[in-house]
């Protein structure tokens, strides 16, 4: 049985909703070139939540945790190129959740390398 199985009628149409929202965000503003934090707030607060804490709006309706990017232990515990893979290729891709899209379609290997870059800032560089 899948996971949106279980869900209700109503709470499946809240979760596609919030799921793909940062992608009609991102349809409506130019990202190309655009730092890691301005891709971050487009594409990762969602779910990851404005500063990194995994607690993005999406989270109610979602049945795993999204990684807390702040948590400097369990971030250090990836590598760099994991985490390159789980952006462009999905969580899957990595064994761990199917509900982190892939967004190899929607950002170039130079702006998932810039979310790499701000994802250390984020748990590495600024107390967390």
């Amino acid at each position: 049985m899948s996971a949106t199985a279980a869900l209700s009628p109503a709470k499946a149409l809240t979760m596609a909703m919030t799921l793909c929202a940062p992608l009609l965000l991102a349809a409506a503003l130019p990202a190309r070139g655009a730092d890691g934090e301005t891709l971050y707030k487009i594409y990762c607060t969602q779910c990851h939540g404005v500063e990194g804490y995994g607690n993005g709006v999406n989270v109610p309706a979602m049945s795993v945790q999204p990684r807390n990017h702040r948590d400097r232990g369990e971030m250090s515990a990836r590598t760099d190129e994991e985490l390159f893979k789980a952006i462009k290729h999905g969580g899957k891709s990595i064994n761990k959740s199917v509900l982190m899209p892939t967004w190899g379609q929607n950002l170039n290997d130079d702006e998932i390398n810039a979310l790499v870059l701000y994802l250390r800032e984020l748990c590495c560089n600024s107390g967390g």
